[in-house]
């Protein structure tokens, strides 16, 4: 009975848009590198408003942070250091604290407090707020809107980051499916060259996140990448020697590489395949370990909670995904370039695959717990919007390989009984190819049965043109002609084995459910990556709630005007108030009140009341009285608003010994 293949092509055309868009989005939303140490606090707080100079100024953050001698900057109201530029660690257990020392005989005003630091997890973070001395004062700094790790650099280290995911998981899962599932796939030259391929991306990305490492955390200038003084700098960090440990056993991995695509291939005798498999084995499941080490060695799982736990964990979530991705990428290959893939190849690497997908659940909840931390987080953040994207490819791509699975189950299917060849037309009953190289040419006799022309009807064109004039192709007077019949072979036997593979159904369904398997699995990788740099739920609730508890975000300068209409009922009692509030933030701030008719004239009344409630925290209300200044102005220094909030600002107007009526405004106060 024939099988009549899915129509996928149009299927797979539009996932292939929809991963595109998505990646898209995720790529274009997604911040160059967000904060993974975040600033929990600091002493002043921000926008504190404090009556003498302190001595130093103290940084408290989420995890531990590499800083530098100029990581502290703190600049007066004219955009001067105002810092000694001696950098103090002041950890102390569990709490990461840094401090920088101020000059003395600072005069009264606001400054800036400018940091960046490389969070422990690899990633740049920075940041800046204010605090005044005496009185808030206007500054002139400027500081530059540019994110960490951002700009033209921030986009080629995520570049890199993202070739050596996809380097390392073709290496390791390419050798791992040659090794485990298609041992003849270690002659066959597609298979070499993408396992080679795999190799050479992630050593030139590592390369490349090597150079790049110093301007990415630094300046953001390209031109960076070749001082020398940087790469120094840089390999005595923890992310340099991941680096550079990587590079060594990237050498490792290439010998690796050249043993099982040279003397393994080359091996007959099945005694010494099967020892040489055993080393490989061995000595390559080391290698992939070391370099997946890397990437935990440097980033999250380095890092927060449990990371005794957390690392060997990564490297098995990396191992698996590169089992699985890897190994699927070598079968597209293979299925594509080397239609002859042995069955029992393809259901070795089902169980494969079946067992890293085990090994992906457990991991990645693992890691998902470690990394989120609360429901709330797993919807509220960032990286758990990213995470829920994730487990939702994955679905898919457990879906699509269920499929696979399925066409793998008919291709194991038995042979009918009574038949003398393989319906498949490149494998002999047994399951061995008449040809031991790549066998694209090496068909039983008979196999073109299926095809649509009779045999010898394809040498029409070739075989029979080449042997009327074999005396011009075996002769040296006519080159042109025998190049011209070589390119008509080529182009006959090209098209002939295209009709047999195609006249398969189930290769053919099989090549399409794994070529929309590697589609997702790309898009997969590059959200992976982009989950990499983006910091985790649990870190951002953290700071987040210890940001509310110590102080608001830094925001910009802005009095709060109001206006208040009030009528008191007597004469002269219609008219307006005028209320600014300047600089309209927590500390002290400078009040004035004008009071004006409807015409827009002052207005004299014989008493002005204010008072201040923040309903939210029960505080309040707190009087002020404001003095006379002229007809119709009235002000009050040193207001203080003792924090951020919804603040009712009350305004009572007296216009007569009789007549007074009150008005309140609510306004946010940062």
């Amino acid at each position: 009975m024939t099988t009549t293949a899915p129509r996928l092509g149009n299927a797979l055309a539009r996932l292939l848009i929809l991963a595109a868009a998505l990646l898209g989005t995720l790529l274009a939303g997604a911040a160059p590198a967000s904060a993974h140490a975040a600033l929990t606090g600091s002493d002043p707080k921000d926008g504190a408003v404090v009556a003498t100079a302190p001595k130093e100024v103290n940084l408290t953050f989420s995890e531990q942070v590499a800083m530098s001698a100029d990581s502290i900057r703190v600049l007066d109201p004219a955009g001067r250091r105002a810092d000694t530029g001696e950098i103090r660690d002041l950890c102390s257990g569990s709490v990461v604290r840094y401090g920088v020392g101020l000059r003395a005989g600072l005069p009264d005003g606001t400054y800036t407090v400018a940091w960046q630091a490389v969070s422990a997890d690899s990633h740049p973070v920075a940041g800046a707020f204010t605090f005044s001395i005496g009185a808030p004062s206007t500054t002139s700094v400027a500081l530059s809107d540019r994110a960490p790790g951002g700009g033209l650099v921030g986009a080629l280290y995520g570049i890199a980051r993202y070739l050596a995911y996809a380097g390392f998981a073709v290496l390791v899962g390419g050798g791992a499916f040659v090794l485990v599932c298609w041992p003849r796939g270690a002659s066959v030259r597609a298979v070499q060259q993408t396992v080679v391929r795999g190799w050479l991306v992630l050593t030139g990305a590592t390369l490349a996140m090597l150079l790049l490492r110093h301007p990415y955390t630094g300046s953001g200038n390209l031109s960076d990448a070749f001082d020398l003084a940087g790469l120094k700098t840089v390999l005595e960090t923890k992310t340099g020697a991941a680096l550079t440990s990587r590079l060594l056993l990237l050498g490792a991995a290439a010998l690796f590489v050249a043993v099982l695509f040279g003397a393994y291939a080359r091996r007959t005798d099945p005694k010494e395949k099967k020892d040489l498999s055993f080393g490989l084995a061995l000595g390559g499941t080391v290698v992939a370990a070391g370099i997946a080490g890397t990437w935990a060695l440097a980033e999250h799982a380095s890092t927060g909670l449990q990371p005794g736990v957390a690392m060997p964990v990564d490297i098995l979530h990396l191992l698996a995904v590169a089992a699985w991705l890897g190994g699927l990428t070598v079968l597209l290959v293979a299925l594509y370039r080397a239609p002859s893939v042995e069955r029992s190849a393809v259901e070795r690497f089902s169980k494969v695959a079946l067992g890293s997908v085990a090994v992906l659940a457990a991991t990645g909840l693992y890691q998902s717990w470690r990394q989120v931390g609360s429901w709330s987080a797993l919807t509220g953040t960032r990286y758990g919007q990213l995470l829920l994207v994730k487990i939702g490819l994955m679905a898919v791509l457990v879906g699509i390989a269920w499929i696979s699975r399925r066409w793998t189950r008919r291709l194991a299917d038995p042979m009918p009984r009574g038949s003398d060849e393989d319906p498949d037309g490149d494998e002999t009953p047994d399951g061995d190819d008449h040809d031991g190289s790549e066998g694209e040419g090496s068909e039983p006799e008979g196999s073109e049965r299926e095809g649509s022309e009779p045999e010898g009807s394809e040498r029409d064109g070739s075989e029979r043109d080449g042997s009327e004039t074999s005396g011009e192709v075996g002769g040296p007077g006519d080159p042109v002609r025998a190049a011209q019949l070589a390119r008509q072979r080529a182009a006959v036997a090209t098209a002939r084995r295209k009709r047999e593979r195609d006249a398969d159904p189930e290769r053919t369904g099989l090549r399409r459910s794994v070529l929309t398997e590697a589609a997702v699995a790309v898009v997969l990788l590059a959200v992976t990556t982009v989950l990499t740099s983006t910091e985790p739920g649990r870190t951002e609730e953290e700071a987040g709630r210890a940001t509310s508890a110590s102080g608001p975000a830094a925001v910009p300068d802005r009095p709060v005007d109001i206006r208040l209409p009030f009528d008191t009922g007597g004469v002269d009692g219609k008219g307006v108030v005028r209320l600014s509030l300047d600089p309209g933030r927590t500390g002290a701030n400078a009040l004035h009140i004008f009071v004006e008719r409807p015409n827009g004239k002052p207005l004299d009344v014989p008493e002005i009341k204010v008072a201040l409630t923040l309903e939210a925290k029960g505080v309040g209300p707190l009087p002020v009285a404001p003095d006379r200044i002229q007809t119709g102005h009235w002000s009050a220094s040193g207001v203080q608003m003792p924090m951020p909030g919804d603040w009712k600002i009350q305004v009572t107007v007296r216009t007569s010994e009789i007549d007074q009526t009150t008005i309140d405004k609510n306004v946010k106060i940062g």
